[in-house]
This record gives structure tokens, sequence and C-alpha cells, in this order.
């Protein structure tokens, strides 16, 4: 009899043993998982916060850049009488950069200009394909005036890439005597030289400049 309460005795025991056990352990499982849940919400609200951060500070940057930009522009305008426009995928940049008549000999008037213009693209534009357009005052034949305009973006090409512009993103094509600025002025005509000028056509997305442009 004492024998059978002896093993009933320890096998309480066991059992107590065993379901103490069982509950220290769903204790353990427990509160491990809050200081992992803990842990993770302090993980993702950091990650948040580093974002938010990251965030804003590529849009400080950005502004930065747009402002720089803006302000390059400005003096373009400004200092050099350069007209931009934007269009779709494209900028173009009308320079008062003009040529003698019947010459195609990058004035010394304007070297500034120019040299002002390459370090805006090599800055702001860089990678982007640059076509340089060439014209010429209704003086000469069709194919004569294609002939002077071309050697006239030529050397303006020329010029920008010994100034740093990668000559691989520098394309020049002449037009002649085709979209003038002063409609039959050619010679010593009042306003003839604006027929002899270039232009140039930077072949990139023109968000940026519009954004730098219409910024307060």
């Amino acid at each position: 009899m004492q024998h059978f309460k002896t093993i009933r005795l320890a096998a309480v025991t066991v059992l107590a043993s065993a379901t103490l056990g069982a509950c220290a352990t769903k204790g353990f499982v427990r509160t491990n998982l809050e200081t992992q849940r803990s842990e993770l919400s302090a993980d993702i609200a950091a990650e948040r916060a580093g974002r938010t951060a990251g965030d804003s500070a590529v849009r400080a940057d950005v502004a930065r850049d747009l402002a720089a930009l803006r302000a390059d522009l400005t003096a373009l305008r400004t200092e050099f009488g350069a007209k931009i426009t934007a269009m779709e995928g494209k900028v173009q940049f009308a320079f008062p950069v003009h040529f003698g008549f019947d010459d195609a000999t990058v004035r010394d008037d304007d070297r500034a200009a120019l040299e002002r213009f390459a370090e805006v693209v090599r800055q702001y534009y860089a990678g982007a394909n640059i076509t340089v357009e060439g014209f010429a005052d209704p003086a000469g034949s069709r194919a004569y005036n294609l002939t002077l305009s071309q050697r006239r973006a030529d050397a303006v090409r020329e010029f920008l890439g010994e100034r740093g512009v990668s000559p691989s993103l520098l394309s020049s094509v002449g037009y002649g005597s085709t979209r003038q600025v002063r409609p039959g002025a050619w010679g010593d005509d009042p306003g003839a030289q604006l027929n002899r000028r270039v232009a140039f056509v930077i072949e990139t997305p023109s968000e940026a400049t519009v954004a730098a442009i219409s910024m307060r």
C-alpha cells in the first residue's frame, strides 16, 4: 500500500513539474515575442525616421541644384541676351552669337558668351546631345548659304569642344537662310547680322529647366 502511494506521489510530482515547466515555457515565449515586437517596432521607426531624413536631404539637394541652374540660366539671359525655350524633351538656347558678312569665324565679342554656355552645359547637361544650328542671311544662293551656315555651326561646335564639351555629344547642321530673324535683311542692312547666327538645341528632358525658370 505504501508502495502504491509512493508511485502515485511520484506521478503527481512529475505531472506538476511538467505543467509548471509548460507554463514557464509559455511565459518565456510570450516575453520573447513581446521583446521582438518592441525591437521590430523600434527598427521600423528608426528606418522610417532615416528614410524621412534621407528624403529631406534629397529634396534639399534638388532644391539647391534647381536654384543654381536658375541662377546660371538667368545670367545667360541677362548678361548675354540668350533666349531659352523649353520644349518637349529639348531645350533651345538662342544666343546673339553673330558672324561677319560672308564669314564663319567666331568673333572675339562672342567668346565670353560661348564659354559661359559651355560651363552651363558641362555642369547641368553632361551626357546630353547638343546640336549647333547655323544660319545665314539671304545674300547668296541657297546652296552657298547652306554651306556657309554649316561652316558657322562647325566653327562653334569646335569652339565648344575646345572648352570641355564632349565632341562625341556635339553635332552641327546648317539651315542656310531659313528662319530669318529679319526677313530679307542681308549684308549691311539693319538687323542683317541677326540672320547670321547660331542656336543650340539640347536634347534632354526639360522638366528641370522649366522648374528652374519657374522658381520664385
